[in-house]
């Protein structure tokens, strides 16, 4: 691939990653935070779904391969989009987007115990860098908020969706697993909505465009581009540059919402993005396992 479109699309894929924590704090006062997150990846996967079909992808064609896909619709987009979501009522989106952005760092440990996978010496030292760096960063927390433990959740069910995408991935289209898995996490946010809050959706121009924004931009777009990149590039190394979606993260909660760049955030986040740096460089020819 050409260095400068390898560039550009790296730079836009991780900016829609971190950008979003961002945009749904600025959407949270038109809308319910679950239903906000239903609406979004509802949308998505429609989208998503009639594209796949209208192109042909292969489905799966057994019940356990639809239920493999809904596991991991429940981890990777009700688990942790429903958790990030939650977090943001109460914490900035620079430290909601640097906790979930742990989750390559808890995948060599949950791999390490469950899986028995082995990585190298520099991948553990990414590990205790970004613990370091968590420790660091709500360190100087002087009051506990219930969105610090959504946001350490959303990077545990990242983490796991992660394994069980490597483990079943392999059975399905990317495009058809990446579709249903959205919609079908998107319908148990939605049934997760009537629950576990009071649903509101105030419609106007701002709330539509957030919500377009996060559903075709941030979910779609940024998923599209960044397949595209681990299929025409080297994973391990285009997974690399992960590090810069926290970075982005804190940039446009700053510029966005004007949140303070506090020195123990600035610190913390340098340590997370250097363990994510180290979890997935492949340094040598061995193989990482965490991918997106």
């Amino acid at each position: 691939m050409n260095i400068f479109k390898f560039i550009a699309l790296l730079l836009l894929t991780t900016f829609l990653m971190g950008s979003s924590f961002a945009i749904v704090k600025l959407g949270l006062p038109y809308s319910s935070p679950l239903l906000l997150a239903a609406l979004r990846f509802i949308l998505a996967g429609v989208i998503m779904s009639i594209i796949v079909i209208l192109l042909k992808r292969p489905h799966p064609t057994t019940k356990e391969n639809w239920y493999k896909i809904f596991t991991i619709g429940t981890f990777q987009t009700a688990g942790v989009m429903g958790c990030i979501f939650l977090s943001l009522r109460t914490i900035t989106a620079s430290e909601s987007s640097i906790l979930t952005f742990t989750n390559p760092l808890l995948v060599v440990v949950l791999a390490t115990v469950f899986s028995q996978a082995h990585y190298r010496f520099y991948q553990w030292g990414g590990v205790i860098l970004g613990l370091v760096g968590v420790v660091i960063t709500l360190g100087a927390q002087i009051e506990f908020k219930i969105g610090i433990i959504f946001g350490i959740l959303s990077a545990v069910f990242w983490a796991i969706a992660t394994l069980l995408a490597k483990k079943w991935g392999v059975l399905f289209d990317t495009w058809v697993l990446s579709a249903y898995q959205m919609l079908f996490g998107g319908l148990l946010l939605l049934v997760g909505s009537l629950l576990l809050e009071d649903p509101f959706f105030i419609v106007n121009r701002h709330s539509i465009m957030i919500l377009l924004w996060l559903s075709v931009l941030s979910s779609i777009v940024q998923f599209a581009g960044w397949y595209y990149l681990l299929q025409k590039s080297d994973p391990g190394k285009t997974s690399a540059f992960l590090f810069l979606a926290p970075f982005f993260g804190v940039l446009t909660g700053w510029l966005l919402l004007d949140e303070p760049l506090k020195f123990s955030l600035l610190v913390g986040g340098l340590f997370i993005i250097v363990g994510i740096y180290l979890v997935n460089r492949n340094f040598t020819t061995h193989k990482i396992i965490t991918k997106l």
